[in-house]
């Protein structure tokens, strides 16, 4: 009896201390880390991998995880310099890189950041209108993260971005700012107009004097082609006379000239001379002048003609 009591509680010491031995063996995942203390005192920090404690005299003080965290912090109210009041909600990035600073530097990390946040953005808005803030988020953001980063470095705490989620001004203060903003949009639409108007006058006008100066050169071209066409007209009929005149003096010329060769006498040259002279004045002229050697002849030749009748 006393053999079988015995080895039962072996048994039971070997499960105690199988189960002590396998509570003791502990796994940290990835991107984490285990702070240890020993005797209520640190320790060491455990990474990724298996790790074996002491029981009853190590224990695992907290559970770090190393990976980029997201902190979306509630809107917070501000006063901007020009006594505005808003609420802004602000997102900080951030990633622990000493968990041993991050488990014993201040209690409650995740509020003590939340409460430097919102204290840093009260401090950064003060200095800053209304106008300012609003068109300043780069500016401000950039501020808050270099003010937020060093003061959580004894933290163990890696501020990476911080961002101003959203900014609410007061109703009073967003009615306004939309009606500025409907009036700045219907003169610039009143701008446009006018400008598309202007532009379409100029362009009109453009068109008008290019019409004329085309018209004008149209009417000097023509007129200049209907003084080319009067000119070479009276050219040609200028050459027209020219050469009648040469044709008739010709044609007498030939006609004194074989009357010469046929053996004629000087009256009969002279007669026919006359009748040069009369054939030039063609019943235009009034008053012939004729030589005085051809006078008596054309007496001569009057009587003939009235003879002959």
């Amino acid at each position: 009896m006393e053999n079988i009591i015995r080895i039962i509680v072996l048994a039971v010491l070997a499960i105690i201390v199988i189960a002590a031995l396998f509570s003791c063996a502990n796994v940290v995942p990835q991107e984490n880390a285990y702070v240890i203390e020993r005797f209520g005192r640190y320790k060491t920090t455990w990474h990724a991998g298996l790790h074996f404690k002491i029981p009853f005299i190590e224990r695992i003080s907290r559970r770090v995880l190393l990976k980029e965290q997201v902190a979306d912090f509630a809107p917070q109210p501000v006063i901007t310099k020009d006594n505005v009041t808003m609420q802004i909600d602000s997102v900080v990035y951030f990633k622990v890189m000493n968990p041993h600073d991050y488990a014993y530097g201040v209690e409650n990390p995740i509020m003590a950041m939340e409460n430097l946040t919102a204290t840093t953005l009260r401090n950064i808005i003060g200095d800053m209108t209304l106008d300012d803030t609003l068109t300043s988020r780069e500016t401000i953001n950039s501020q808050m993260l270099q003010t937020i980063d060093l003061a959580t470095d004894p933290w163990g705490i890696k501020v990476t971005r911080v961002e101003l989620k959203n900014i609410q001004p007061p109703a009073a203060i967003r009615e306004a700012m939309e009606k500025q903003m409907k009036a700045e949009r219907e003169k610039r639409a009143a701008i446009l107009t006018a400008e598309g108007e202007k532009q379409s006058m100029i362009l009109t006008a453009e068109g008008r004097k290019e019409s004329a100066v085309l018209e004008a050169e149209a009417q000097k071209r023509a007129t200049i082609l209907a003084a080319e066409a009067s000119k070479e007209k009276e050219i040609r009929e200028a050459e027209g006379r020219a050469e009648a005149i040469r044709t008739v003096h010709q044609a007498t010329a030939d006609g004194l000239r074989a009357i010469k060769e046929a053996g004629a006498d000087e009256a009969v040259i002279k007669l026919k001379s006359l009748e040069a002279f009369e054939a030039a004045a063609n019943g235009q002229a009034t008053k012939i002048i004729i030589p005085s050697e051809i006078q008596g002849l054309a007496g001569l030749a009057q009587a003939v003609k009235e003879s002959a009748k």
